[in-house]
């Protein structure tokens, strides 16, 4: 059987999010920082491996798999993880709360966005927190609002981790990061807590992966 690869970076979203998945599958893996602070993901080693410079990459099955949702649906196929429903109505409807987040979120508060935007800024005050804040705040609000839609027992969508929680976690960890009040989302609140108690997740929080100073 070949090695399980991944290669990330420890505050990266995306890489965060195979984490998790990786600790539900019960898969052991190596990993493999790219330091995206330091450039690394722009090194020819690493432009071999992803062109587009980006973080997660996961080698697995024989496989070289890109884009986290690419990942996060292979490894619910052949792993079995239930991450989505099989009915198509309410599959559909669970892949757009996930999607919320790491389709109209997360790209626009990314490290090569937000540092763009600060660049661009001329040295504006509070950047790029403020930059995180402006959009961090409204999605979560929204999806606060289209969590109304499910049954929170415990998790996003029912009783089982799935996509959406495996979305919101480092969305979550974003958002505290950059001082962006959640105070006031009861319902996601409510789901970050029973994730903390899940091993899969704690065992994927960056505070776990940090690089040793």
């Amino acid at each position: 059987m070949t090695e399980t690869i991944l290669y990330d970076y420890w505050r990266s979203s995306a890489s965060y999010r195979l984490r998790i998945a990786l600790n539900l599958a019960g898969i052991a893996y190596t990993a493999v920082p790219v330091d995206l602070v330091k450039g690394e993901h722009r090194s020819a080693e690493h432009l071999a491996r992803n062109p587009q410079g980006l973080v997660p990459v996961l080698d697995i099955d024989g496989l070289r798999l890109t884009q986290s949702l690419a990942m996060l649906d292979y490894l619910d196929q052949t792993r079995g993880l239930g991450l989505v429903p099989a009915d198509p109505a309410s599959r559909a409807q669970v892949q757009a709360l996930a999607q919320a987040i790491a389709v109209d979120i997360h790209p626009v508060c990314n490290l090569k966005v937000a540092r763009h935007a600060t660049q661009l800024s001329g040295g504006a005050e509070d950047m790029p927190g403020a930059w995180m804040r402006h959009f961090i705040r409204p999605g979560l609000q929204a999806f606060e609002t289209r969590l109304a839609g499910f049954e929170q027992s415990p998790y996003c969508c029912g009783d089982a981790p799935g996509l959406a929680d495996i979305c919101l976690m480092p969305q979550i960890y974003n958002a505290r990061r950059w001082e962006v009040d959640i105070s006031d989302l009861p319902r996601l609140l409510s789901v970050e807590a029973a994730c903390n108690e899940h091993p899969s997740f704690s065992a994927a929080h960056p505070d776990r992966h940090a690089p040793v100073a």
